[in-house]
């Protein structure tokens, strides 16, 4: 929730959009990225009894996921701040857009996508509920969603050949995977 409450109250720390996708075309992966929260935090009447639960796991390991879901928030940090003012919560470009490519986004296109996954797994395996990983599953779906619509709408902006060099270097989502 810290994490959550932190990330919107650094919204205003931006610059205006230039340009940006119509929120018709957003609401899709919007829709799912909060059906996923949804059943991945238990947004909803939640009744243990009646929960699909696939594991409980001992302290040492629950302590080893909230670990994991911290580094995972930490790195969507890192990317927030390694791209400062050009940062937006939509699709969209900045007066002075450019391809950032240093930093997590050397490392992967999508830094923040990668870290929000990350965390969500190590939560969902922490609850041990089919909820839970559906839930995880589900909001994926959604950055994946976000991540196609940013990538076609940045080539359309900076130019297809600036950005489809970068995305000959770096993976999209998952380090070192091409």
């Amino acid at each position: 929730m810290a994490w959550a409450l932190s990330w919107w109250a650094a919204a205003v720390w931006r610059d205006r959009a230039a340009s940006k996708l119509p929120r018709s075309r957003q609401i899709g992966y919007r829709v799912l990225a909060v059906v996923g929260a949804l059943l991945l935090f238990g947004g909803y009447r939640h009744r243990p009894e009646s929960e699909l639960l696939l594991w409980r796991i001992p302290s040492a390991a629950a302590w080893a996921c909230v670990a994991g879901a911290a580094a995972g928030l930490a790195f969507t940090w890192w990317a927030r701040i390694h791209l400062g003012r050009l940062w937006s919560s939509s699709v969209g470009s900045k007066a002075h857009h450019r391809v950032v490519d240093s930093g997590p986004y050397g490392i992967v296109r999508h830094p923040i996508y990668t870290g929000i996954t990350f965390a969500s797994l190590a939560t969902a395996a922490m609850r041990g509920t089919a909820a839970g990983f559906a839930g995880a599953a589900i909001m994926t779906a959604g950055w994946v969603v976000k991540a196609r619509l940013e990538e076609q709408f940045l080539r359309q902006q900076l130019g297809a050949e600036a950005y489809d060099a970068y995305a000959r270097r770096v993976p999209m989502l998952v380090p070192f995977l091409r």
